[in-house]
């Protein structure tokens, strides 16, 4: 599984680049056919609260999942995201099974 991070307008640090890898692969417990997952971090408004957003799509052969969140903190919107796309992924599985 491919992971790319791409940061818009900032610099990502080590530490956090790291967080987002231990959480993405959460996801190949669901599907390990995942090629690709790209993230995509913004500080939306910088003077105010929640306004950090993370992006997520994860990409499989033949569809592709994604999620979007704005949080106080990118740690916290990557969590929110892999646990939505967790969710997405079980279901598309099961769609998967029932064909």
């Amino acid at each position: 599984m491919e992971i790319k991070i791409q940061a818009i307008h900032f610099e990502a640090t080590e530490k956090l680049e790291q967080f987002i890898e231990k959480k993405v692969s959460k996801l190949t417990k669901f599907n390990d056919e995942i090629g690709r997952v790209e993230v995509s971090l913004k500080v939306v408004k910088p003077e105010t609260a929640m306004n950090k957003e993370a992006a997520l799509k994860v990409v499989l052969p033949g569809t592709e999942l994604f999620a979007q969140e704005i949080c106080n903190t990118f740690e916290e919107a990557i969590d929110k995201t892999v646990e939505s796309l967790l969710r997405q992924a079980s279901k598309y599985k099961e769609k998967q099974k029932n064909r």
